[in-house]
């Protein structure tokens, strides 16, 4: 039985890119892209599940974990929007980064060097946010595992991530990194791709219930990301807990 999330080899990755979290250019100019659609998804879908009526302040009151949270892409628009959150992520580098731009930006965010198994919070949460991260863990069940476990009773927990398939293999990895240089070469390991259904069967044998389930796909002439049927390549989905 594991007792541990981290992959060493994938926080020392993203360790080495930290700096550049917040340049809209830089190694992370794809997550820049594709931020204002996971922000309108899972602003929406917590207002619909919560039944917020606030429209200036949608996630008011709302305990929030951002996991793996970076340098805090997520984490900052989930508190200007009210929520009261939390990011945690492996790489201290990553939560130096965060800490310094939120300071800069006066935003209340508490971020910590954690793991969800090693976080010494002891209250659970109403919304969780596993964003393109189950891809980078050393088990995901184990993962999700301890993710569930932070939850709150009918709270709500996201999860971004990369189908295992071919086309997934072609755009993902040959096309984002190989050939359109989005990303850099090593990002993603093919292996470590979870499918709809294996996330779905982890989920489930963990107290969530799935509610729902999203493609995600880019448009080259708007340059923009969209909800989309198509789930082959990147997909996101909602999970309630029972």
């Amino acid at each position: 039985m594991k007792s541990n999330t981290i992959n060493k080899k994938e926080i020392e990755k993203f360790s080495k890119i930290a700096a550049e979290w917040w340049d809209p250019n830089g190694k992370f100019k794809p997550l820049h892209k594709f931020n204002p659609i996971r922000i309108r998804y899972i602003r929406d879908n917590i207002v619909n599940h919560f039944k917020i009526k606030s429209k200036s302040k949608p996630l008011n009151k709302i305990s929030l974990l951002d996991i793996g949270c970076g340098g805090g892409l997520l984490s900052e628009p989930m508190y200007r929007m009210g929520a009261e959150v939390v990011g945690i992520d492996a790489s201290l580098k990553n939560i130096e980064i965060a800490k310094l731009h939120a300071k800069k930006n006066n935003l209340k965010i508490n971020y910590f060097c954690s793991s969800p198994e090693t976080l010494k919070i002891k209250k659970k949460f109403d919304v969780i946010l596993n964003m393109e991260i189950v891809e980078h863990v050393e088990d995901v069940n184990f993962f999700i595992k301890k993710s569930s476990e932070l939850l709150k009773k009918n709270g709500l927990m996201f999860v971004a991530t990369l189908n295992k398939t071919l086309k997934s293999y072609m755009f993902a990895i040959l096309g984002a990194e190989y050939i359109l240089r989005w990303l850099p070469i090593g990002t993603h390991e093919w292996e470590k791709f979870v499918k709809p259904d294996d996330l779905f069967k982890i989920s489930k044998s963990n107290s969530l219930e799935p509610q729902k389930l999203d493609g995600l796909k880019f448009n080259i002439l708007t340059d923009k990301w969209n909800i989309s049927k198509d789930k082959s390549v990147n997909y996101i989905a909602s999970f309630k807990k029972n």
